[in-house]
């Protein structure tokens, strides 16, 4: 009986699976890392949007602020410092948000004296130190600056700035309108 002497390649078919194997698992850790870049940035988006929504808010407050009672009225002043936090009170400012914190206007809002601004938290938002899921890292704040007569001279036109953060202070949105209340118009809550 003869001997047939070992096949040259048999070590091929180890070396080509190791590499197979290779390939596969470094296909799959660039698919995982690539799972966890798109939970980041919807995690990001989930907080712009959280954020700009927080800005909305204390905007559309400080438009119905200034329809409610005597508030276009009041007389504008310079404003320095903050006001009031969440009790219902808010100010019109001579000046503007810019001139007020001393030029270039990083949120949260600072002046010479110290924050600027009336915070609003609306009901059943949870404003917290610590980013727990459904809280805020800071309550919205709006800055209300008069810009002058209306064109038609029948009312006010007044500058609103409002800004809003996320679930962190680095998920920020600040939003801005121009809203004019005209002459004897008042919002006594009614409909």
């Amino acid at each position: 009986m003869s001997r047939t002497p070992p096949p040259r390649h048999a070590g091929m078919v180890l070396v080509t699976s190791l590499l197979l194997m290779l390939i596969t698992t470094l296909i799959a850790m660039a698919m995982f890392r690539g799972f966890g870049m798109r939970e980041r940035i919807a995690g990001t988006m989930r907080e712009k949007h959280r954020a700009t929504q927080a800005a909305e808010t204390a905007q559309m407050f400080a438009e119905r602020w200034l329809i409610t009672g005597n508030n276009a009225a009041s007389s504008p002043v310079v404003c320095v410092a903050t006001l009031n936090a969440n009790l219902g009170q808010g100010q019109i400012c001579s000046n503007s948000l810019a001139t007020a914190a001393g030029g270039a206007v990083s949120v949260p809002w600072t002046g010479a004296t110290g924050p600027l601004g009336t915070s609003y938290a609306p009901p059943g938002m949870v404003v917290a130190a610590s980013a727990a899921i459904g809280t805020y890292a800071r309550a919205p704040q709006f800055f209300i600056q008069a810009a002058g007569p209306s064109a038609s001279g029948n009312g006010t036109v007044f500058r609103i700035d409002a800004a809003g953060f996320g679930g962190t202070d680095s998920a920020v949105a600040v939003v801005e309108s121009t809203y004019e209340v005209s002459s004897g118009v008042v919002d006594r809550g009614g409909l």
